[in-house]
């Protein structure tokens, strides 16, 4: 009897991914990947951010000033976006990151359990987003 070969497809990218009708827990695995390339990628700003917030009261007043008057060719708005995004970017990557520390510690998710999680780790760091991004932009 000849052996039947399952055509299966290649690796899926992130453009494949959202042809699909993904549960919560899909997205949040994807969410989670995207916040955690978004921290890496913005690595270089965070750091120039801290920096200046910390060295002296001169470099305190550019780190300001970057809120207020903008930074290099970049208005204060588009800063305090990238800041948003990078708030977000921490906090859903830090939810889900504690959320798949709680499941692997226990071993117990059922479906409904893990529907459930993935929801609160979506409303909650939106939710987070919105109050810390409403004391940036107000």
């Amino acid at each position: 009897m000849p052996e039947i070969k399952k055509h299966r497809p290649g690796p899926m990218g992130l453009v494949d991914a959202l042809q699909y009708r993904l549960p919560a827990a899909g997205w949040v695995s994807i969410l989670h990947r995207v916040s955690g390339l978004l921290l890496f990628v913005l690595l270089p700003f965070t750091i120039w951010l801290f920096d200046k917030s910390l060295t002296s009261e001169v470099s305190f007043e550019e780190f300001t000033s970057a809120f207020r008057a903008g930074l290099w060719i970049f208005p204060a708005w588009f800063v305090k976006l990238v800041v948003l995004a990078m708030i977000w970017a921490y906090l859903h990557h830090f939810i889900a990151g504690m959320r798949h520390l709680w499941m692997d510690m226990f071993h117990t998710v059922g479906k409904e359990q893990g529907r459930n999680s993935a929801i609160f780790t979506l409303v909650s760091s939106v939710l987070l987003t919105v109050v810390l991004g409403y004391r940036l932009f107000f």
